[in-house]
């Protein structure tokens, strides 16, 4: 395959700094809104990418649980790769992949634990089937098979049956606090549009970036 052949010109729209919002929480919830009513799929996937204690980056899919002025949660197994990256080392980035609206946001910040008690919260309104799934799996630790995973899982099944399946202790969250949003949106002939707010003080200041 050719991959220098495989080119799409970015020509749904252009953007202005008078369509930006003051606020880059408002921004990004005007444009999740729109992704959400395009219909694309998982709109609240997210890229979450952390380092480890040698400065080797990492990455992966986290679903966006919840966001606010305070920033965006997820959920996790706390004795993850991830949650162990974090806890060592709270610098993160997240990204938002719309390419079906031509667009992405990107996102700096500072990962914290999310509180006990709305973890908890959280957990009692999961599918059943993924409140047990918290339990069968040891996340990020080798397996022998795939089969061991799920006889894991049918164990799990018997031992709460009939049962609320309870938080696991190893079971949380983390609030991603951001100082920086830039938001992309794809231009016709490489011209792309960017937007980047930085945190000054209690207030954000918005520049355009060249493509």
């Amino acid at each position: 395959m050719k991959f220098e052949t495989l080119r799409n010109d970015y020509q749904l729209q252009q953007l202005h700094r008078d369509q930006m919002q003051a606020s880059p929480f408002d921004q990004f919830s005007h444009w999740f809104e729109q992704a959400r009513n395009a219909q694309l799929r998982e709109p609240n996937a997210m890229v979450l990418a952390t380092v480890d204690d040698q400065c080797r980056p990492s990455q992966r899919n986290v679903l966006l649980k919840h966001v606010d002025r305070d920033g965006f949660i997820f959920f996790t197994n706390r004795a993850s790769r991830k949650a162990i990256q974090i806890d060592a080392n709270s610098a993160v980035s997240l990204l938002f992949c719309w390419l079906g609206l031509e667009r992405q946001v990107s996102i700096s910040g500072s990962a914290e634990p999310f509180s006990r008690m709305e973890v908890v919260k959280y957990f009692t309104k999961r599918p059943r089937r993924s409140q047990l799934a918290a339990w069968a799996s040891q996340q990020s630790r080798p397996i022998p098979s795939r089969s061991t995973l799920e006889a894991n899982f049918n164990l799990i099944k018997q031992q709460f049956k009939g049962l609320s399946v309870p938080t696991p202790k190893h079971w949380g969250g983390y609030r991603v606090k951001p100082d920086q949003f830039e938001f992309w949106q794809g231009g016709s002939a490489r011209l792309h549009d960017r937007f980047i707010y930085r945190i000054a003080g209690d207030d954000w200041q918005l520049s355009r970036l060249a493509p």
